[in-house]
């Protein structure tokens, strides 16, 4: 009798043995992660594998080599990532992140990510993404200016103001973007303002993208209460990341009549039921670099910031701060996500099932790409607005949006998180429908 063939044993295939497929490189928890974000939206709208099979990987993915001569005279090599996710309503659009633990996977989710944030408001944008795996404390800025204008030169074949155009991410700020601008211009042999967002306003920038997320956040917010009958005097607010994202949610919530009564930075959070002063908060900490030795608040630990007892909880900080582990001692009536991705799937269905209310990151945290590309518009026009121009033409592009979602989650019975999925993955389907498959 022959050998019973155990499971996990290799096929054997002609006297050798057949080794099990390799997953694809970007398969990372975080791009996994974004992936169940399709399918549930594809089941909403009942698409097959054959519409949505395309749509669940990268369209292309550049991996680069960043040789850079340090300031002690050694060569280093940095890895580096570009990826466009889908392109079928336009040029890719997406940021890029300096971190050291950017990975290829992180980068392909975080493109997917766009394209559902550009297709939601209705840009003319595909979703790109890129990163490069460094420490930027651990470089001088001759050094990362070095990385900066190599990098850009290794992937200058799949960007442009009509290829792909890239903006500010995690660690990479006016200063990177005016040096790629510099870089893709002197290879092209003129100045191309239009190949990132995010640059000084010396060189083409917009007024008020520097503001527009938090300006963004606060106005989503504001749009859910009200729609959710929540406007009720001064609401109460914890914000996760008081980075510039937080700290502008924080401002304009507070001019809108709301009372900040939790905030947290890397060094701890703080907690007072009658109110936290944002500005004496980020002096403090800009002084003492740590949230220990605030005075006039009750001191949490950082992790536990999310578990307060809140009307609205805004998560400005990083992936994955509510998962299986601590969602079910959340306890605010509505979160809205400041941050890229904050709540994972798992999180999700629990907080659902609780009436809990989740604003997606891809409606909430969206001004940003949405001013970006009215700096982008500006510069290939060469004219420039205003900054009441450019928030009027915001305003309307956010609250039309936020109708949107709300009505597609009550005609639908959905989720804000599902109803945002489901009209971002309609229109990238009907573009992708109508321009066909090639060959």
């Amino acid at each position: 009798m022959g050998k019973v063939k155990q499971k996990g044993d290799s096929k054997e295939t002609g006297g050798s043995k057949e080794k099990e497929p390799l997953k694809n490189e970007w398969e990372t928890s975080d791009f996994l992660m974004a992936q169940k974000r399709i399918n549930r939206a594809a089941q909403s709208l009942k698409l097959d594998d054959n519409v949505i099979g395309p749509l669940k990987h990268p369209k292309r993915s550049l991996s680069v080599v960043i040789p850079c001569r340090m300031d002690d005279g050694s060569v280093r090599a940095f890895q580096g990532y570009r990826v466009h996710h889908d392109l079928a309503l336009g040029p890719g659009k997406g940021g890029i992140r300096y971190h050291n633990q950017v990975n290829l996977g992180e980068i392909a989710g975080m493109a997917m990510l766009m394209t559902w944030k550009c297709s939601l408001m209705n840009l003319p944008f595909g979703g790109a993404h890129g990163g490069i795996r460094l420490d930027p404390s651990a470089l001088s800025m001759t050094e990362l200016e070095k990385v900066t204008r190599r990098f850009t030169s290794e992937i200058i074949e799949i960007i442009g103001p009509d290829q792909d155009i890239m903006g500010p991410d995690i660690n990479t700020n006016e200063q990177t973007m005016a040096w790629i601008m510099d870089t893709y211009s002197i290879n092209v042999g003129h100045t191309v303002p239009s190949v990132v967002t995010g640059k000084p306003k010396s060189i083409g920038g917009s007024l008020g993208l520097l503001e527009a997320t938090g300006y963004g956040v606060s106005l989503c917010t504001q749009k859910l209460l009200s729609h959710l009958g929540m406007s009720n005097d001064a609401p109460t607010v914890v914000i996760q990341g008081l980075g510039r994202a937080g700290t502008g949610t924080a401002k304009n919530l507070i001019k809108a009549g709301f009372k900040i009564v939790g905030v947290s930075e890397n060094s701890g959070g703080l907690y007072n039921p009658n109110g936290i002063d944002i500005e004496k908060v980020k002096a403090h900490y800009r002084e003492h670099k740590t949230m220990d030795t605030y005075p006039d608040a009750e001191h949490v630990e950082r992790d536990s910031l999310v578990e307060l007892k809140c009307d609205v909880l805004a998560l400005c900080a990083v992936a994955n701060q509510i998962h299986a582990g601590n969602v079910d001692k959340i306890q605010a009536k509505v979160i809205v996500e400041g941050a890229n991705a904050p709540t994972t799937p798992e999180a999700d269905d629990v907080l659902n099932s609780r009436g809990i209310h989740v604003l997606p990151d891809i409606l909430s945290n969206s001004a940003a790409v949405t001013v970006g590309y009215f700096e982008w518009v500006q510069g290939l026009m060469r004219l420039f607005w205003n900054e009441k121009e450019v928030y009027d033409r915001l305003d309307t592009l956010v609250t039309r949006t936020c109708d949107q979602v709300f009505e597609t989650a009550k005609t639908h019975k959905l989720s804000l998180r599902d109803a945002a999925m489901r009209i971002a993955l309609e229109r990238v389907v009907e573009a992708r429908r109508l321009r066909g498959l090639y060959p």
